[in-house]
């Protein structure tokens, strides 16, 4: 049977489904590792994922794909299944990170360019071959004093761009994050200045993706939420995280991609849900608006797991109650009393 990119991103962002990020790498982990006293080794990350991978109520009804690490893509169950196949058990799409990750940018103190287009083609054709449907790029751009550069933004949207055109090449839908940080080094912006570099931004790379001849039906942009920094004096409340937001998108996002999947960046959990939530209610919209979040979905996960096999249950428990109520913020259906009743 042909796939069709077209066919796959809509699965991707499927009514009440969304994303979830198990894409840490290496690094990253053990730092999550770290903060509940547990070694980070490839079985014990294996044994977490696996947690996650295997709890079926919350990946059949609320988990629409995956993003995995390199390492995960080819570790096997216990049972001696590869993880991507408890993936496609449970009905989700797997996804694969493919960025090297962000480096210093010559010449642009404070900025970064993301790596890793250096045999993309090639990786791309094993990822495919070993069951990955998309992938996934991230690009980050800080707000700081004289920051960002319009070389920073150029050069990553550039990036992004090709990055996308090999994904497409091979049958594979590309995740388009370009993140403006809200909990950057400085990160004492005001939404308004959020709103101005998202704009910019989104315009940069949706104008380097038609210039490299992207279907815009066969990806997904995964955007920060319009945000104030997180040690700016003012706060922004969640109505008006919603209203930004959504005026950004408009002016910005074709309305042809099919979805946006929404990073989480820097929120706590419970915040990241009731914005998607808030955002959602400003409907209709052109593209379906959903989650892909990391740290949004897993953070109570960690906590509850503890590095512990006896812990599993209370983990997997964990990860339903966040599921379910992302799930019920990607339809506009959240509220405190759903988030507290557990």
């Amino acid at each position: 049977m042909t796939e069709r990119l077209e066919d796959i991103a809509q699965a991707m962002v499927a009514k009440g489904k969304g994303l979830l990020a198990a894409d840490e790498s290496s690094g990253t982990i053990k730092k999550r590792f770290d903060s509940i006293n547990a070694e980070s080794t490839a079985t014990s990350r294996r044994d977490y994922r696996q947690l996650l991978f295997s709890a079926r109520g919350a990946m059949k009804k609320h988990i629409s794909g995956v993003i995995l690490y390199d390492e995960t893509t080819r570790q096997e169950a216990f049972d001696g299944r590869p993880l991507i196949d408890l993936i496609k058990a449970s009905g989700a799409v797997p996804g694969i990170k493919v960025d090297a990750g962000t480096k210093a940018m010559p010449f642009h103190p404070g900025e970064k360019i993301t790596e890793g287009l250096d045999g993309l083609r090639e990786r791309l054709i094993e990822y495919h071959n070993l069951g990955a449907r998309f992938a996934k790029w991230r690009a980050v751009i800080d707000i700081a004093d004289g920051l960002p550069t319009w070389a920073c933004i150029k050069a990553n949207a550039h990036a992004l761009a090709r990055y996308a055109a090999l994904c497409q090449e091979q049958m594979i839908v590309p995740i388009v994050e370009p993140e403006v940080l809200m909990d950057g080094p400085v990160a004492t912006h005001s939404i308004k200045g959020c709103y101005e570099v998202t704009e910019w931004v989104l315009k940069t790379v949706f104008a380097e993706l038609f210039e490299a001849g992207i279907n815009l039906e066969g990806m997904i942009l995964k955007p920060n939420m319009v945000i104030a920094g997180k040690n700016a004096a003012k706060q922004a409340k969640p109505a008006e995280v919603a209203e930004m937001t959504v005026k950004c998108l408009k002016a910005c996002v074709p309305p042809a991609v099919p979805g946006i999947a929404f990073l989480s960046g820097g929120q706590s959990d419970v915040q990241a849900t009731e914005n998607l939530s808030l955002i959602n209610q400003m409907g209709p919209l052109p593209w379906k608006l959903t989650f892909s979040y990391g740290r949004a979905l897993q953070a109570a996960v960690l906590k509850a797991w503890g590095g512990k096999a006896a812990n599993v249950e209370a983990a997997q428990s964990a990860f339903a109650h966040r599921a379910r109520m992302n799930s019920l913020a990607a339809t506009g259906k959240w509220t405190k009393a759903l988030e507290k009743a557990g």
